[in-house]
């Protein structure tokens, strides 16, 4: 399908890539792109975003890069700002910021537990706070938080603060939802499984001996056997932000391969 986002304006928080190749928020960004959306890339790396938007514009759509610190709130604001003067409206707001901080609370500092909740939570309270206004004035709009399968399930990992703030999106995701149901807003969240992108090779592979083995794992605890791609994120965010789910709201969706569904490996 093409043009299903085709006059809406997306602004898109993490739409950069930590490394080469396809991270979640930039595949979201240049997807919305390819069904007619115009785009703001945000990223804390200016760099990152320009890569992104760089993209979108070579394949013939519209995008603006900004630099934006989900963790401050004025640069939130600023961002959201541009993108008003820019194409006056926005239709879909995108939270793809998030990071994981090893540790169990015995391992973690108090900084390091605060950090994670600032940056994972605290990004979807600063963007809707800023956003939420001009859909209000508008009727209408779309919020897609990217959670993790993390918030419902243990997955292996010691990162008890990421398991805590990831939580904490799927019931903020549902109390955005309940709050302005009748205010013409939609919100929904999803919660990806094991997925391959270049921040797992940054964030991850020091759970295991050598990358080699951090993938074979990853892939033998999927029930479809093998970890998903950062496409198959990007896809469930355009569903969900088109008109074809206007009657979806409130929902945390996983997207792994049935992981969820399955008693995998305890590690």
């Amino acid at each position: 399908m093409v043009d299903r986002l085709k006059g809406k304006t997306a602004i898109v928080f993490g739409a950069g890539s930590s490394g080469p190749g396809w991270g979640n928020g930039k595949a979201a960004a240049v997807a919305y792109a390819r069904e007619g959306a115009q785009v703001v890339c945000g990223d804390l790396a200016q760099a990152a975003a320009e890569e992104t938007a760089g993209i979108i514009r070579g394949e013939g759509g519209t995008a603006i890069a900004v630099a934006a610190d989900v963790t401050d709130s004025s640069s939130i604001e600023g961002a959201v700002a541009e993108a008003i003067a820019r194409f006056g409206r926005i239709d879909i707001l995108h939270n793809n910021v998030g990071a994981t901080h090893m540790g169990g609370p015995v391992e973690l500092g108090e900084e390091q537990f605060a950090a994670s909740l600032d940056l994972n939570i605290g990004s979807v309270y600063r963007s809707a706070k800023a956003v939420i206004p001009h859909m209000l004035r508008q009727g209408n709009g779309v919020i897609i938080n990217i959670s993790s399968l993390a918030a419902i399930r243990w997955t292996g990992y010691p990162y008890f603060a990421y398991y805590a703030a990831k939580a904490a999106v799927n019931q903020a995701t549902v109390a955005l939802a309940m709050q302005y149901a009748r205010r013409g807003i939609r919100a929904n969240c999803i919660m990806p499984g094991l997925i391959d992108t270049p921040l797992i090779y940054k964030q991850i592979s020091g759970q295991y001996a050598s990358t080699e083995e951090m993938v074979a794992a990853r892939n033998a605890l999927v029930p479809v056997g093998k970890m998903g791609t950062a496409w198959d994120i990007a896809n469930a965010a355009v569903f969900l932000a088109s008109d074809e789910a206007q009657f979806i709201t409130g929902v945390c969706l996983p997207v792994d391969g049935g992981q969820s569904c399955a008693v995998s490996e305890f590690r």
